[in-house]
């Protein structure tokens, strides 16, 4: 498991993390941007993702989920993963917006039973507004959900907003481990 907590630390610093001036999805500005698809949407880096999220759920666990976009391949290579260990977990999108046609649901997916344990996953916390989005659309379907796991924690405060409302976090690196390893690398 350190192993492979190594191998996707250097995915991470090596495709996704980047300096400069940037804004971020929640406005505020940034000397550092990290575009979690850039590993998540590689095979290698899917597989890495699977493996470690999948150790990391709680016992019980019936569904995985997360917003559209930056959640899709995190939650699609977990339940891969969970079908390879012979314990398949359905994966859940989540949409901003209800779908303009058809059923108009903001959920896609196997419908899982009313009070089914949803873990919400995602790439990058910062504030948390955009995983707790995808909670109380989840909730709202009748899942319960109690848990947020991130690959990456920018530590801007989405942390002590999940505690606030009563959600567990876990996180597999926090930005300085990215920045850390960055520096290591420029030696």
């Amino acid at each position: 498991m350190i192993e492979l907590r190594q191998q996707l630390l250097d995915l991470l610093v090596q495709y996704a993390y980047q300096e400069g001036d940037f804004v971020l999805s929640s406005g505020q500005r940034s000397t550092y941007y990290i575009n979690g698809k850039q590993v998540t949407l590689r095979a290698e880096g899917a597989l890495l993702v699977g493996r470690l999220l999948w150790e990391c759920l709680p016992q019980g666990t019936q569904g995985v989920a997360g917003l559209t976009l930056g959640a899709d391949p995190i939650v699609t290579a977990v339940s891969v993963v969970s079908a390879l260990e012979n314990q398949p977990i359905p994966a859940l999108i989540v949409r901003k917006e209800a779908k303009g046609h058809g059923t108009k649901a903001y959920i896609e997916g196997p419908s899982l039973e009313a009070g089914a344990s949803v873990v919400v996953l995602e790439d990058v916390v910062t504030t948390g507004k955009s995983a707790m989005l995808a909670v109380e659309r989840l909730r709202d379907a009748g899942y319960r959900v109690n848990q947020v796991m991130a690959l990456v924690d920018r530590e801007q405060g989405g942390r002590e907003f999940y505690e606030s409302v009563g959600l567990t976090f876990e996180v597999l690196f926090r930005i300085e481990d990215l920045q850390r390893r960055t520096q290591e690398l420029r030696g």
